[in-house]
């Protein structure tokens, strides 16, 4: 097999090649034999059905798969025989020659030199789950599930208020006529936060009129960087009522037989796996960061770069789109603003593979049947999400893959000149 090379920037690599065609012609013959054997096609005996007839209905097909496969084949091997590292999925066309000469266009994985992770220094945060933090969350259950009380006391944080409002701003009143119901919990932020304020001490059919200065970038524009008057009528109010803890409030939650210890104990694993997240992810964004600080200056492929920028953009606009927003039109240089962000990101999953390849890290089954089990279990039949892994080569390569980059993250950690430092439940867990 012989292919060229041409270096076509400081990390891009321009490979031609051909395919060997006797090799070609020999797997594909030997496939249409195979298939010949054992297919069957109606008003023929099996294994009788000519060689004419096969190649009519399978020849492209088995042709288009000898071709894939002899195509990665014949590539990985140049890349051996050139002793080329690449980062990302290379970029393969057609030659001028024919279908059976190619040009793969790559970026390599730049030179990071002697990784040295000792010279590393982080922080790696841990924490405690008490049994406060599980008083908590029963409180946050209790209030998931409250229901509402009217009251005929002024408003007080927490309480419930159904309202009427409209604005005048100027000479143009919002909206024209009438005025736009809705209701808020006062104290959750719900609303600009001087008109909630506003709500507080209200009783049922008061009304009020508010000056508000809104900000420049308010996203009403009639009202944004404006004083306007704002009159709020409070057509209702009610208060929180949490319900009991009692058998059937438990049972709710799935907890057999209503128990309380095992409620507490369920709601202790619960915090438990989301604080082993929380760490984890504040470990990485620490090992992250330090790896940034110490390989700034090293060039990193610029189409992976790209390529990352404008994935991150997809995910902001999906984001948005699931939040019921309109994302509206989207320039097409719009995944610039991410390069920066983009770049980083790169830097660190390409440190993270070399420190993995150098020091010869390998996946820990065990680690992974653990973070497998431990998703699973989040979920009403475990045993299946398990089985849906098992059986979803795409799904189990994205686990392998984040499983193996949290042991590259712990042994870079444990190897960094590193300090502890003790955090609440509460703060570890917020991001």
């Amino acid at each position: 097999m012989q292919a060229s090379i041409e270096s076509t920037g400081n990390l891009e690599r321009r490979l031609t090649f051909s395919l060997p065609e006797d090799r070609l012609q020999t797997h594909i013959s030997g496939r249409l034999g195979e298939i010949a054997r054992t297919a069957r096609i109606k008003g023929f005996r099996p294994g009788k059905i000519p060689a004419k007839v096969i190649e009519q209905r399978f020849g492209q097909q088995v042709r288009s798969e000898a071709v894939d496969g002899l195509l990665r084949e014949t590539f990985d091997a140049a890349l051996r025989e050139h002793e080329l590292r690449i980062a990302g999925t290379p970029r393969i066309d057609k030659g001028e020659e024919g279908e059976f000469s190619f040009v793969a266009t790559v970026e390599l994985i730049p030179d990071f030199g002697d990784v040295d992770v000792s010279k590393l220094t982080v922080v790696r945060h841990t924490a405690d789950i008490s049994d406060a933090d599980i008083d908590q969350m029963i409180t946050n259950l209790r209030e998931q599930r409250r229901s509402w009380s009217p009251v005929t006391r002024g408003a007080q944080e927490g309480d419930l208020v159904a309202l009427e409002t409209f604005s005048q701003a100027g000479d143009e009143r919002l909206p024209a006529e009438g005025s736009e119901k809705g209701s808020v919990i006062v104290g959750q932020g719900m609303m600009f936060e001087q008109i909630e304020q506003g709500l507080v001490g209200m009783t049922k059919g008061e009304e009020k009129t508010l000056d508000v200065e809104f900000p420049a970038d308010w996203r009403v524009p009639a009202l944004a960087g404006k004083r306007v008057k704002v009159t709020v009528k409070a057509v209702d109010v009610s208060a929180p009522v949490l319900p009991d803890v009692d058998e059937d409030f438990i049972k709710s939650f799935g907890v057999k037989g209503g128990d309380e210890e095992q409620f507490r104990k369920d709601i202790r694993a619960n915090l438990e796996r989301e604080l082993k997240g929380a760490l984890m992810n504040r470990l990485r964004r620490e090992v992250g960061e330090q790896l940034i600080a110490a390989y700034a200056s090293v060039e990193m492929p610029p189409r992976l770069v790209e390529n990352e920028a404008r994935a991150m953009l997809g995910q902001q606009i999906e984001q948005i789109r699931r939040s019921g927003r309109n994302p509206g039109e989207i320039p097409a240089d719009a995944h610039e603003g991410f390069k920066d962000a983009a770049a980083k990101r790169v830097l660190v999953g390409l440190l993270v593979g070399e420190v993995a390849r150098k020091n010869d890290l390998r996946l820990d089954p065990k680690r992974l049947n653990e973070t497998m089990r431990l998703i699973a279990s989040t979920y009403e039949e475990p045993e299946q999400v398990i089985e849906m892994y098992r059986n979803d080569p795409q799904l189990m390569s994205g686990l392998q893959n984040r499983v193996m980059e949290e042991q590259v993250i712990d042994w870079i950690a444990e190897r960094a000149q590193h300090t502890e430092e003790q955090l609440s439940f509460q703060d570890a867990i917020r991001q």
